[in-house]
């Protein structure tokens, strides 16, 4: 998501960082190339210029003027103003309410509602342990009621079925019932969507809000559809008064535009955003951090966050205990990284919330960080035997054969393995005999001053 956003913003705010001042001329200049970085993002119009004119002003001010480093200053400003036009830190839904706590799903068919309605559910069991139920109210899709039961099934939320010849209204009121005796925490409706907004699709969700009076009305938007996200999102909140937004396919997106103009446009925080069809794909919006993205500078804290909840804490100990004792790093090893770091949404997941010299190296090397290749690796290491993955110095021409007919690939990927890990060996070694700074120098790295012994 924001490639394009990023690529152009940093160009633009780069220009000024090595200027001694700045001026009104080289001002105007950079911001020129803001102005038409956001409007090829699909920001919208008046979003832009609200935008343009709060950098100006801060950029030409006494802040700047008195800055040893302008440029550095120019860019925090941008970082400031993305923060604010995408609202304040979102912290999730808001659960303070008797329970059952209604959560009604809107929004244009093809945005993603089903799939966010069990990723929601997920989220709520997992990180606040609630009992969460799901209906779908969509009675014009029969294969949506299908897919929720089954994502349901597959997050381990309650479910109540309902089908295509009964009223939509008539379902959520059912579902509440369902709740309420069920003693549920949450219940969350999805609702049906159409391919343009239309006053039939507006006077059923309306029904349906009126008969069940949510806590929570979240308009689910797709972050590709640019202007017409802007257009809907105003629309369903005249019509719902939305307290909050999702963004959906984000990793989808290399514009952005959406994030940056639905929040300036209903004035309701966006809440989580959707990055991929895994039910463990959403996270809560974070819009200091979102912003540091936008401008190159990653997203490590999000990235660090993500490597504790998904890292198994338990495996990770074990294989540096094994390290410390002077135990070989094999093919065993390596196949529990990659799986995890699949865990994590592959490499391209891991390098977005990177600043932007790591993905600019990783241009430059696709393979080294090409997510098919890791698959690759993968159907190797299983086309091993447990003995060969313990002693790779086993695999002769023969095996090598055989590993490469049996994971779908070549011998050369079978040996490019093979090299990589022996250099994987080489560093691990290093790290076992003297821990960090060990590992650092067999990469060729210095210690940073303050760090290890001496």
């Amino acid at each position: 998501m924001f490639d394009q956003l990023t690529e152009r913003l940093s160009r633009a705010a780069q220009a000024l960082t090595g200027r001694g001042r700045l001026t009104e001329d080289n001002v105007a200049d950079t911001l020129r190339q803001v102005r038409m970085a956001l409007l090829e993002a699909d920001v919208a119009v008046p979003v832009v210029k609200q935008f343009v004119d709060a950098v100006k002003v801060r950029a030409l001010g006494a802040e700047v003027e008195k800055s040893l480093t302008p440029g550095q200053v120019f860019i925090k400003i941008l970082h400031d103003e993305l923060v604010r036009v995408m609202g304040e830190p979102a912290q999730g839904l808001n659960l303070r309410a008797q329970p059952p706590v209604v959560v009604l799903l809107a929004g244009l068919q093809g945005a993603g509602k089903t799939t966010t309605a069990a990723k929601l559910a997920r989220l709520l069991m997992e990180q606040q342990k609630k009992r969460v139920l799901l209906v779908s109210a969509d009675v014009y899709r029969p294969a949506a009621i299908t897919q929720l039961q089954r994502l349901a099934e597959q997050v381990g939320a309650g479910f109540v079925p309902s089908s295509a010849d009964e009223r939509p209204v008539a379902i959520a009121k059912r579902a509440l019932d369902d709740a309420k005796r069920g003693l549920w925490d949450v219940l969350i409706v999805d609702t049906a969507g159409r391919l343009h907004v239309d006053s039939e699709m507006m006077d059923e969700v309306q029904a349906i809000d009126r008969e069940i009076a949510p806590h929570e009305r979240l308009f689910v938007v797709d972050s590709m559809a640019g202007q017409d996200a802007v257009n809907s999102a105003r629309a369903f909140n005249a019509a719902l008064d939305l307290t909050g937004v999702i963004l959906t396919k984000a990793d989808g997106d290399a514009r952005g535009g959406a994030a940056l103009s639905v929040r300036q446009v209903t004035g309701k925080p966006i809440l989580y955003l959707g990055q991929g069809e895994k039910v463990d794909a959403l996270e809560l919006f974070h819009p200091e951090r979102v912003a540091s993205r936008i401008l190159g500078m990653g997203d490590v804290l999000s990235l660090v966050e993500e490597v504790q909840a998904k890292v198994d804490k338990e495996k990770a100990e074990k294989l540096a205990q094994k390290l410390s004792k002077g135990k070989g790093f094999d093919f065993t090893d390596l196949r529990e990284q990659l799986l995890q770091m699949q865990k994590m949404g592959g490499m391209n997941a891991l390098l977005d919330k990177l600043p932007s010299q790591f993905q600019q190296a990783a241009a430059q090397q696709p393979n080294a960080f090409d997510d098919r290749q890791v698959r690759r690796q993968i159907a190797i290491i299983n086309s091993m035997t447990p003995q060969e993955r313990r002693k790779p110095d086993l695999i002769d021409g023969s095996r090598k054969r055989r590993i490469a007919n049996g994971s779908g690939t070549q011998v050369q990927d079978v040996n490019r393995l093979l090299k990589q890990m022996l250099q994987m060996q080489k560093v691990m070694k290093q790290f076992s005999k003297g821990g960090m700074r060990g590992m650092l120098r067999s990469l060729g790295g210095r210690m940073p001053p303050g760090l290890g012994g001496r």
